[in-house]
């Protein structure tokens, strides 16, 4: 892999840049993180300016609305956003990095057509119904059930951790369509409308006190045989793609955020007099060198996936398993600068380090990356 910069490849960023730095001042103030409403529509209008600007969905294929931008390219605009503070996706997070990358490889032209579009536009959002509360870290154990009525799925069970629900449009969905068969079989993936008819949604506080998540309860919930992806039954392997974009790339521009953090907390540590500390000074040494090594894998990572069609490989749980725990590292370092100051939670600091617990769950678990990269890539047998 050539990491080096063609003049092409510079001259976008330079192009970049200028548009961020013409932008973003022009940008109204975020609303509070309680305020999701608010914060749906910011979202949705930072998604709009970058659409308009033919930035967005910068890597999507041409044919799924997208510029079709080399990975080199993607790696740069996500460099270049990230340094110049331009908002993150946020409640855009499931449409832009799961939902619709799996639309765009799995879905039929016409499902492609209906989706993607309001996506990269900024008018609809989705939310991701995957977990359920009895199955754990087992995915493949949901119960939620949807059997056949004509033209539509019935759909009646229960989702956890359900992201952005309270505010989306669309919920990317697996259910149960055989029950009869293996647990990894019989799993179809459908594209629900929130507004159907028997959703009820449960929002979760989180120890930072956000409401991102949500319980979503399903009775009866008509969903038209027209909106599943992939074949009936075979879900399984479709939410491997979505799961693939999940662990692969969806955290690419969070590893830039965290070099930002970690180039903040030293220039912290040297303003409190905590930089005289040589055990702190090699902590944080030792994390540039951790975030510099992910930021290698990513860029290996992005480039393997344009070369096998667009869908990131299981090289995707070897990043997600050392980043979340990087991330973790990064923030428990970040108390240690702070001394008692870490923990007020009006402080963006705490509410990072509180969000940070969660990396080791989101996306799969610690335990089950570290099973994918033992059995699919270092060629281990499974455990039993």
């Amino acid at each position: 892999m050539d990491l080096t910069y063609t003049d092409e490849e510079e001259h976008f960023r330079a192009r970049l840049r200028e548009w961020l730095a013409k932008v973003l001042p022009s940008l109204p103030p975020k609303p509070s993180p309680g305020d999701w409403p608010g914060r749906r529509a910011y979202d949705l209008g930072w998604q709009r300016t970058l659409y308009d600007a033919g930035y967005a969905g910068l890597h999507w294929p041409a044919d799924a609305g997208g510029r079709g931008a080399t990975p080199t390219q993607h790696l740069i605009y996500l460099e270049e956003t990230e340094k110049a503070g331009a908002p993150y996706v946020g409640a855009n997070f499931v449409g832009l990095l799961h939902a619709g990358p799996t639309i765009a490889a799995e879905g039929t032209p016409g499902q492609r057509a209906r989706w993607l579009p309001p996506v990269l536009r900024g008018e609809e959002v989705w939310c991701q119904g995957f977990s359920e509360p009895d199955a754990g870290s087992d995915l493949a154990a949901l119960r939620t059930r949807a059997w056949r009525d004509g033209d539509d799925y019935v759909v009646s069970g229960s989702k956890i951790w359900t992201s952005h629900a309270e505010v989306a449009d669309w919920c990317e969905l697996l259910v149960r369509t055989d029950p009869s068969a293996p647990k990894h079989r019989g799993i179809s993936w459908l594209a629900m409308p929130m507004d159907a008819p028997g959703i009820t949604v449960r929002p979760l506080r989180t120890l930072a006190g956000s409401t991102e998540f949500a319980e979503v309860f399903l009775d009866d919930v008509r969903v038209p045989v027209a909106n599943r992806v992939g074949a009936e039954n075979d879900g399984w392997r479709v939410t491997m793609v979505t799961l693939s974009y999940e662990r692969g790339t969806a955290f690419v521009g969070e590893v830039v955020a965290c070099r930002r953090v970690l180039g903040e907390l030293a220039r912290e540590a040297r303003r409190n007099g905590r930089w005289d500390d040589d055990v702190l000074r090699r902590r944080l040494g030792r994390l540039n060198a951790e975030f510099r090594a992910l930021w290698r894998l990513t860029q290996w990572n992005v480039s393997e996936s344009q070369s096998t069609g667009g869908v990131p490989g299981v090289g995707g749980s070897v990043f997600k398993l050392r980043y979340s725990h990087v991330r973790q590292e990064l923030y428990d370092a970040a108390a240690e600068v702070l001394g008692p100051e870490s923990l007020d939670l009006r402080q963006d600091w705490t509410l990072d380090r509180l969000s940070s617990l969660s990396y080791t769950i989101a996306a799969g678990t610690s335990q089950i990356q570290s099973n994918i990269v033992a059995e699919r890539i270092l060629g281990l047998p499974k455990g039993r």
